[in-house]
C-alpha cells in the first residue's frame, strides 16, 4: 500500500474557529498530521510525498468538481481581503445568504459569505497551498490505484468532504473524495464513496447528486441534531440521472459500535447492488467515544472491524482521511483501522 502526505499541508494552520460562539482552538490544524502519522508508523507504515503539491492537472480534475469561480476564490481571497480597511490576518465570514443568494457578489466580505457556509474555514495568507497540497495527496494516491495497486490511502489534512462544488464548510474547502473519484473515473466507469466519517459528507453528495456513474453513501450522526444539520437525511437519493446513487443512513447521537457495524454492512449491501469497480473510502475517525467533537460511542477495537468489512469489499480502493481530531486516541484508532483493512 503506497500512502501520500505532502509537508505543503502543514501551512495550513488556522489557530481558531467558532464554536458555540466562542472562538477557540481549532483542532484541525498540523498535529492531525503528526499524530495519524503516527498511527500509520505503529501500523508498520510509512508516508510518501506525492510529486508535486499543485499543477495543471490537478487543476483540471478539480474543474470538473468545483467550479471556476469557487477556486479563483480560493486562490485569491487572502490578498483581496487584506486590502479591506482594518481587515484581519484571517478570512472569516460575516453574513450569508440565507435562503438562497440571487446575486453573485464582487466585495470581498459578500464573497467570503457566499462561498462558506460556516464558521469553522477560516484562511490565513498560507492557506490555499497546503489546501491544494492535500488534494494532491488524494490524487497520487488514485493514480496509484490506476496503476496497479490495489489500495492507497492519502493524509488528507483538511479534510473534504462537507466542500460541495462552489462551498467550504466544516474545515473543507476542496473535496478530496470527490477527486479521487474523478480520477479513478478515468479508467473505471462505476465508482462508489462509502462516507464512514462521524458527519454526513454533505459537500460530497451535492457534487455527485445528479450523477449516476458515482455512487455516494454516508454512515454518520443524524442530521437533525448533529453538523451538517441540513443535509444528510434518508430520503435524499438523488436526482436525475443519479436518482438512487445516493444512501445515506443516519443514526441516533451516542451510537456505540454495534449500530455503527450493523448499519455499515447494509450501507456495503447497498453498494453492491450498484456494482461499482472500484472505491474511495472517506475514513473519518471521529467517531471515537473520546473525540472533540464526538457524537458516536466507538471504542478503538470497533476501527479495526470497520477496517476489515471494507477490505472485505475486494474491490481497488482508495482510503482519504477525512475527520478525527486530537486526542491520546487518534493514533491508535488509525493503527486499529489499518490492522483490521489489511487483516493484520
Amino acid at each position: 500500500m503506497k500512502l501520500f502526505y505532502h509537508s505543503d499541508q502543514e501551512r495550513h494552520a488556522p489557530p481558531t474557529f467558532l464554536l458555540r460562539g466562542r472562538a477557540v482552538d481549532s483542532p484541525e490544524g498540523p498535529v492531525r498530521a503528526e499524530l495519524l502519522a503516527d498511527g500509520l508508523a505503529r501500523a508498520g507504515l510509512a508516508l510518501t510525498s506525492p510529486t508535486y503539491a499543485d499543477s495543471p492537472r490537478l487543476r483540471t480534475r478539480l474543474a470538473r468538481i468545483h467550479t471556476p469561480r469557487y477556486l479563483d476564490f480560493l486562490e485569491t481571497i487572502h490578498a483581496r481581503w487584506r486590502e479591506l480597511p482594518d481587515a484581519s490576518d484571517i478570512v472569516a465570514p460575516n453574513v450569508h445568504p440565507c435562503g438562497g443568494g440571487h446575486h453573485y457578489p464582487r466585495h470581498p466580505v459578500g464573497l467570503v459569505g457566499w462561498h462558506m457556509h460556516d464558521m469553522a474555514c477560516p484562511m490565513t495568507a498560507d492557506s490555499f497551498p497546503g489546501i491544494l497540497a492535500s488534494a494532491a495527496g488524494a490524487e497520487a494516491a488514485a493514480e496509484a490505484v490506476l496503476a496497479g495497486d490495489n489500495t492507497a490511502y492519502a493524509l488528507c489534512r483538511p479534510p473534504g468532504h462537507h466542500a460541495g462544488p462552489e462551498r467550504a464548510g466544516g474545515f473543507c474547502f476542496l473535496n478530496n473524495a470527490a477527486l479521487a473519484a474523478t480520477v479513478l473515473r478515468e479508467q473505471f466507469s462505476r465508482v462508489a464513496i462509502l462516507d464512514v466519517d462521524l458527519h454526513h459528507g454533505n459537500g460530497t453528495q451535492d457534487i455527485f447528486y445528479h450523477r449516476g456513474d458515482v455512487w455516494t453513501g454516508s454512515l454518520h450522526a443524524d442530521p437533525a441534531d448533529f453538523y451538517p444539520f441540513f443535509w444528510g437525511g434518508a430520503h435524499e437519493e438523488g436526482l436525475g440521472d443519479g436518482l438512487g446513487a445516493n444512501v445515506n443512513l443516519p443514526l441516533p447521537l451516542g451510537s456505540d459500535g454495534s449500530a455503527f457495524l450493523e448499519h455499515l454492512d447494509r450501507l456495503i449491501l447497498r453498494l453492491a447492488d450498484y456494482r461499482p469497480e472500484a472505491v474511495v473510502v472517506a475514513l473519518g475517525l471521529d467517531a471515537h467515544k473520546h473525540d472533540p467533537l464526538a457524537g458516536f460511542t466507538l471504542e478503538t477495537r470497533d476501527f479495526t472491524r470497520v477496517g476489515r468489512r471494507l477490505a472485505d469489499i475486494g474491490l481497488p480502493t482508495v482510503l482519504v482521511q477525512e475527520g478525527g481530531y486530537p486526542t491520546e486516541h487518534l493514533s491508535d484508532n488509525l493503527a486499529a483501522f489499518m490492522g483490521g483493512f489489511r487483516g493484520d
